[in-house]
């Protein structure tokens, strides 16, 4: 007589199989995940870098625009006492007619340098455009002040080195705060006003507390006072007197 197995047996059969199913079902979802990571992989460094770029300056590395423009805009919504900072560098066209343009990107390299090494209250050093560059300062208007002071010693504080020669380097720097309900486009404006004041040693127009403010560079005729520890002329009326 034909004997038929034991239920126990036949169960075992069955989950045998269903394991080894979906032994195989897993293996071959593992088998396309492997297949998919080498793109996917390469879909978010390009969406990182894609990122990275559109928040930074491409020859320097440093933020740019629309970075401290972000900045700007959450410190004014914060209501965080805060101020920018403008530097636009002196004879930069001068450098880039006599050595070419990638010495003239090594000259923006190494300033950017100079001016992501300063300390507080600077929180955010970045690249505008062309040779112009930009401070966010968090803190009270004299923060702000010590902050421009400190960037004007720094650009000229040590030669560049383009290739195997010294240039002297040297900005004109401008700079505001920012006014309570104020807005950060204005603030950027009265900034580049104080700059462009300072560059072309156009005095300042009065106005109302707080108003922008800039440094000069002296020029080459201004004797010793123009070396890495001279006080920056008196462009900013409210510099310390000595």
């Amino acid at each position: 007589m034909f004997a038929f197995p034991h239920t126990a047996v036949i169960l075992a059969v069955v989950l045998a199989a269903a394991i080894l199913t979906g032994l195989a079902v897993t293996a071959g979802v593992l088998a396309g995940l492997v297949v998919a990571a080498g793109p996917l992989r390469r879909l978010h460094r390009a969406a990182t870098a894609a990122r990275w770029q559109a928040t930074h300056d491409e020859v320097t590395g440093l933020p740019n625009r629309r970075a401290i423009l972000a900045l700007l805009d959450r410190a004014a919504d914060e209501r965080r006492p805060h101020g920018l900072v403008l530097l636009d560098l002196d004879r930069f066209k001068t450098v880039n007619d006599t050595y070419g343009h990638e010495a003239g990107d090594d000259l923006l390299v190494q300033v950017g340098a100079r001016l992501a090494a300063l300390a507080a209250p600077v929180v955010l050093a970045a690249r505008l455009s062309g040779d112009e560059f930009a401070l966010l300062v968090y803190g009270a208007p004299a923060a702000v002040q010590a902050a421009a002071q400190a960037a004007w010693h720094a650009v000229r504080a040590a030669p560049a080195m383009l290739g195997d020669h010294p240039v002297a380097v040297q900005a004109s720097v401008g700079y505001a705060d920012a006014r309570p309900g104020g807005n950060p486009r204005d603030l950027l404006r009265n900034a580049d006003v104080a700059m462009y004041r300072a560059k072309t040693r156009t005095p300042p127009v009065p106005g109302p507390s707080p108003a922008p403010q800039s440094l000069t560079d002296p020029g080459p005729d201004a004797g010793p006072q123009a070396g890495p520890d001279a006080r920056p002329p008196g462009r900013c009326r409210d510099w310390p007197r000595r």
